[in-house]
């Protein structure tokens, strides 16, 4: 009883993949990250480098071993970056204080992020590399947020949307009427898919970021009213997470 009660304090998910869906994760990260040190070596020299691809190495985790979540998504990534970099080179320029210009940075990006509809976690880092980067970074300007920032989230994005498509389970762009599987049609006693409409009512009720796309949402609701159809398919047909 203890070790489950410690298991949910420190927020230990169930994870149920495939060893497949693992490799894919880690080999497409991997991949993104080679490809992406180049292109910010030569854009930025020396330890200025370093701190972005930090960022952009945290939006490989999300894309890759998260493909379908809505923190993953081109808009987030592209936006949640971009949007980060322009208010955190403009904390670095117009606030003195170090300290207090990355404390202003990261939060006023978290708050644009909300707003814009483009939460991206990574998008922090980036905020924060723009003011304590060090002067190969402060040297761009706002150029940094069109190279290597921009170009590095597109880049990201476009890697994503042709490895997970080798993959007929990742869907990548997550295109919300689109499922990862067609559910079993529905059966007496099953589980009614809610409606949009009451998906979005009871969000609104828990107050609190979910991230899982409204498609997964109802396809799972499907599943739980069919377990036998689940419990059928093969292990290595299974992607995503729970």
């Amino acid at each position: 009883m203890w070790f489950l009660s410690l298991r949910q304090w420190l927020g230990v998910e169930l994870i149920e993949v495939s060893v497949s869906e693992r490799w894919i994760a880690a080999l497409g990260g991997g991949l993104s990250i080679w490809i992406l040190v180049g292109l910010t070596a030569w854009a930025v020299p020396g330890s200025g480098a370093l701190a972005i691809i930090a960022s952009m190495g945290a939006s490989a985790v999300l894309l890759f071993a998260v493909p379908h979540g809505p923190l993953s998504q081109p808009w987030p990534v592209i936006a949640g970056h971009g949007i980060s970099a322009i208010i955190g080179v403009a904390c670095a320029r117009f606030i003195p204080q170090p300290q207090v210009a990355a404390a202003c940075a990261v939060g006023l990006a978290i708050g644009a992020m909300q707003l814009l509809k483009c939460i991206h976690p990574p998008g922090g880092a980036t905020a924060l590399s723009a003011v304590m980067g060090g002067s190969a970074i402060q040297s761009l300007g706002f150029g940094f947020v069109l190279f290597p920032v921009l170009s590095n989230a597109a880049a990201m994005v476009l890697l994503a949307v042709l490895i997970n498509s080798v993959f007929k389970w990742r869907r990548y762009p997550a295109i919300c009427n689109q499922p990862a599987q067609a559910p079993p049609p529905a059966s007496p006693g099953s589980l009614a898919a809610p409606s949009h409409e009451e998906v979005v009512t009871a969000l609104r009720a828990l107050d609190s970021f979910v991230d899982i796309s409204e498609a997964d949402l109802l396809h799972l609701v499907q599943l739980l009213g069919h377990p036998t159809h689940e419990a059928t398919r093969a292990p290595e047909n299974r992607g995503g997470h729970a």
